[in-house]
């Protein structure tokens, strides 16, 4: 059974590299153009990243690149506001838009023959918005209420946007994507106006346009409705305040009384996704799976939730899809009865053991191959790949990086896995936090 599942998963590697064919080019103003071709159902994606994000926001203008996102559906000097969605579903499709840390994106899935009416209208609003003070007014109402619905609403999400904040305290990474709350409510019009007038340019951005599609054409496109707007000229370098060495372990309380069930949280910086250096990012990914994976096979889950039942849920979580520092972090909920201080003291033991323990090779075979099947799965969602593109592209990645990125996940070793995890789990570099609803619950 296990050859044939392996032989099934050699045919659809075959299959899915045949599937994806990716075209570049560069337009003379300075934009990035990549076309993936699938030509299996009458459908195109249309992406358009701007390689800013909330972490190359000004200073004490925090949640200004989502504030613009908002505002980029208001009128243009030719749409009117809320325009341009009506038309796109007037035209069978839908679209979006979403803000990162280091990317803002916007996209339409579409008829593949409407490809020409979306390049025109995101082209349109990448030079000529026209908002007002009153859309300011409103839309900064809008995101103020998404944030009491998404954090100020969540106990869990305060507490991990403080833990952010602890292990983050030069970069930029440390300040919520949305913005902290007083910061918000400044927002004015010359912020949004500031900001796009700088960033939304065609020299820092990136056209991804997948689905049934020839090259050519796209790039012909491209020179009609983006290669005409003028780069910018003042565009800064992207540079960034990066983290002083951390010396000493932070821990942080978090106490408010809507916490139903008491939790720990342990984060450690950790190397990102590199051009041309990313095998300390792929044994990660497997030091998450063989820590904090399924309870049922993982080192924590086993220990934890089935040998000891010390707690009721466990984690290990790798976050490396980013420009600067990623993220290895932890989380153990602890079983009724159990004190948060006994399930870190379990949660740490247990990490030592697996540091000294040799790696089981029929676990390093299974994850090879979940990850083998995921990456080849992947290759059938069109959108899918389009964000896979247009996120690394806008992280400094490059084409070669992300066709590389399944092979060097199957290289992993072992002893590569050691090495990054007694290069990350240094506690000296970390930040535990305990979120609790009382000061009797943080013991």
């Amino acid at each position: 059974m296990t050859r044939l599942f392996a032989a099934l998963l050699m045919m659809l590697s075959v299959s899915a590299a045949q599937a994806e064919e990716v075209t570049t080019y560069t337009l003379d103003n300075g934009m990035e153009v990549v076309v993936i071709e699938d030509h299996r159902a009458p459908v195109v994606v249309h992406m358009l990243w701007y390689k800013v994000g909330s972490a190359d926001e000004p200073v004490g203008a925090s949640g200004v690149a989502h504030f613009l996102e908002h505002l980029l559906f208001k009128a243009t000097d030719v749409l009117e506001s809320g325009e341009f969605s009506a038309t796109v579903a007037a035209n069978g499709g839908r679209d979006n838009a979403f803000t990162s840390y280091d990317y803002t994106a916007y996209f339409q899935r579409i008829a593949a023959d409407r490809l020409e009416l979306m390049m025109q209208m995101e082209s349109n609003r990448m030079n000529n918005l026209r908002i007002t003070a009153e859309d300011v007014e409103t839309e900064r109402q809008v995101v103020l209420e998404e944030r009491n619905q998404r954090t100020e609403n969540s106990p869990n999400a305060l507490a991990r946007e403080q833990f952010r904040a602890a292990l983050f305290q030069n970069h930029r990474y440390g300040v919520p994507i949305i913005g902290w709350k007083h910061e918000m409510e400044e927002l004015d019009l010359q912020d949004a106006l500031d900001f796009y007038d700088l960033y939304y340019s065609p020299n820092n951005a990136i056209l991804v346009v997948a689905g049934d599609v020839e090259p050519e054409e796209v790039l012909a496109l491209a020179e009609t409705y983006y290669g005409v707007i003028p780069a910018e000229d003042q565009l800064p370098a992207r540079e960034r305040p990066q983290e002083p060495p951390q010396r000493a372990e932070r821990r942080i309380t978090y106490v408010d009384d809507r916490v139903s069930q008491p939790f720990l949280v342990r984060m450690y910086l950790a190397p990102e996704r590199d051009p041309g250096a990313q095998q300390e990012a792929a044994a990660l990914v497997y030091l998450a799976e063989l820590l904090g994976g399924s309870p049922f096979t993982s080192a924590l889950g086993q220990a934890l939730q089935f040998d000891t039942q010390t707690a009721i849920y466990t984690n290990a979580s790798y976050q490396g899809a980013s420009l600067d520092d990623g993220i290895f972090s932890f989380a153990v909920v602890p079983a009724d009865g159990v004190a948060l201080s006994a399930a870190e003291t379990a949660m740490d033991e247990t990490i030592s053991a697996f540091l000294e323990a040799e790696i089981d090779p029929a676990r390093m075979e299974s994850i090879r191959t979940q990850l083998r099947a995921s990456e080849i799965y992947a290759l059938d969602d069109v959108q899918g790949l389009a964000q896979r593109y247009g996120a690394a592209l806008s992280q400094s990645l490059t084409v070669a990086d992300v066709q590389e990125w399944p092979e060097i996940l199957q290289s992993v070793t072992a002893e590569d896995i050691k090495a990054v995890a007694a290069k990350v789990l240094n506690r000296d570099q970390s930040v535990t936090g305990w979120v609790v609803a009382n000061q009797e619950e943080a013991r």
